[in-house]
């Protein structure tokens, strides 16, 4: 078995407790779903979240989905001049028999702008 990164984003419409919930919840199931993956096959997930998100943190919505045995942290990403706003970007770190060519990244809605050479 081998140790294979996924990646994933969501544009939030709004800074909002539920609404994060809502959409990172969303975006992690996906990313599990499109890889064939359990909660058991997670090693770690980092995410980070746009200078301009304060609702709450993203690895909230990850336990709300009964990931609760698995290592998670929140991160600011860069205040970059004319960044996307209002974007959680996930980095899981999963165990997978699967090609690291056959991992599908998952960027959903606007997202999918900032990684067009990967987004699925």
């Amino acid at each position: 078995m081998a140790v294979r990164a996924v990646r994933g984003a969501v544009q939030l419409e709004r800074d909002e407790a539920g609404h994060m919930d809502e959409q990172v919840g969303a975006l992690l199931t996906e990313m599990l779903e499109r890889n064939d993956l359990a909660a058991d096959d997670l090693i770690s997930i980092w995410f980070t979240a746009t200078p301009d998100l304060h609702s709450d943190f993203p690895a909230a919505a990850a336990r709300k989905l009964g990931i609760v045995d698995v290592p998670l942290i929140c991160a600011q990403e860069l205040d970059i001049e004319g960044a996307m706003p209002r974007v959680v970007r996930v980095l899981a770190h999963i165990e997978s028999d699967r090609p690291r060519a056959d991992i599908a990244h998952v960027y959903l809605g606007a997202a999918a702008a900032l990684r067009k050479d990967i987004a699925q």
